[in-house]
């Protein structure tokens, strides 16, 4: 299994100078997404302070052009601080710092999908819509060969892995645990894990989080992921479908509801809105990871707990649907859905900007409105 040679460095010597005394400054780590829509960057700056409000946190820049995000003549970016979380690799009083990109004319860079999430977000703020997020994903040598898997071949077929506990069923669980629990530190809304069907997937959930903070809480436990993963010196791969043929693909399954749906009788609004997504599937697609439907469309087959790409469907308790309503949902007449389209390596602001416009907006056709 090739693992990074950066996993083979001491982390004892590392710890020596971790322990050190850092006086009266912070370190606060500033975080973006880069030009792919998935790829996550950092660089860290002193602050003379530790911050109590993301407004007290300086803008900042970087080279676009080493990004995927700007050309060499003209590549100053912008980083504006939208989130901060506790740092669980430096500690306390260090922070991680998710940054909005905008280019050199103060407009939204073209992966800076979060502006118009928190438009149309403010613009629903009444009706509480809380988010829920699956996020699947794959721990992967730095060769790009599932972890634990044999190296010539594959492991048995699938079944015993879900949930699984032992050595020859879950490969991996290090590093479950490290992220869970760095998580928890950075105040990140996570609320639990699983052994996935594949063997080395694994899932996290996040959630329940209201409006724009969904996205803001997800990409933050994603780089953490990230990072836990390079300690460990492997990777964490949220390709949709990393091993092709008879193994499960990785999703974003999201859960979904507003005020209304989790009051008595919700249950009509929650059937009134997978009305409106049954009108509107071509636009979700779209909208549910980074290519334009190209990398869903590995994933979504019909087969492996998945509905087909071309068709939408929905049904209670039925993990074959584009849309899952719980069983106790459907008994208890009120709570949330489930839209099992989007991939493992949605933009969540992009995933949840599109439920509301077609839910709470009635958004039709194939473009989103602009408001």
């Amino acid at each position: 299994m090739a693992t990074s040679a950066s996993a083979t460095l001491s982390k004892a010597v590392k710890q020596q100078y971790m322990a050190l005394p850092q006086g009266d400054k912070v370190q606060a780590m500033y975080i973006w997404i880069d030009g792919t829509g998935e790829g996550l960057r950092c660089k860290t700056r002193t602050l003379d302070f530790e911050p109590k409000s993301i407004e007290d946190l300086p803008e900042w820049n970087f080279d676009g052009s080493s990004t995927y995000q700007a050309e060499g003549s003209n590549s100053d970016m912008y980083l504006i601080p939208s989130a901060m979380f506790r740092d669980p690799f430096r500690k306390d009083p260090n922070k991680l710092v998710l940054c909005e990109v905008f280019k050199y004319n103060r407009k939204p860079a073209e992966t800076n999908l979060r502006t118009t999430c928190n438009k149309v977000m403010e613009m629903v703020k009444d009706q509480h819509p809380w988010f829920g997020m699956e996020q699947e994903y794959t721990i992967l040598g730095t060769d790009g060969h599932p972890f634990g898997w044999p190296s010539n071949g594959f492991p048995g077929p699938q079944g015993p892995y879900y949930c699984g506990v032992g050595a020859d069923k879950a490969y991996g669980r290090d590093i479950v645990e490290a992220h869970y629990r760095a998580c928890l530190y950075a105040e990140v809304q996570i609320c639990g894990t699983n052994a996935e069907v594949m063997p080395a997937q694994w899932e996290f959930q996040v959630g329940p989080c209201e409006g724009i903070s969904m996205g803001d809480h997800l990409w933050v436990a994603r780089f953490i992921l990230h990072r836990v993963c390079e300690d460990f010196g492997v990777v964490a791969s949220f390709d949709p479908k990393p091993i092709p043929g008879n193994w499960n693909g990785a999703g974003c399954h999201t859960n979904f509801s507003t005020k209304e749906m989790r009051e008595e009788g919700g249950l009509k609004a929650i059937e009134d809105s997978i009305e409106k997504l049954g009108k509107r599937h071509r636009y979700h697609i779209r909208a549910y990871d980074p290519k334009g439907g190209l990398d869903n469309a590995r994933r979504l087959t019909g087969h492996h707990e998945t509905s087909n790409i071309n068709e939408f469907s929905a049904g209670v308790a039925n993990r074959g649907a584009s849309i899952r309503i719980p069983r106790s949902v459907g008994q208890e007449k009120k709570g949330y859905f489930e839209d099992r389209r989007p991939s493992a390596n949605c933009d969540p602001y992009a995933v949840t900007e599109a439920l509301i416009r077609t839910c709470l907006l009635s958004e039709e056709g194939d473009e989103p409105v602009d408001y």
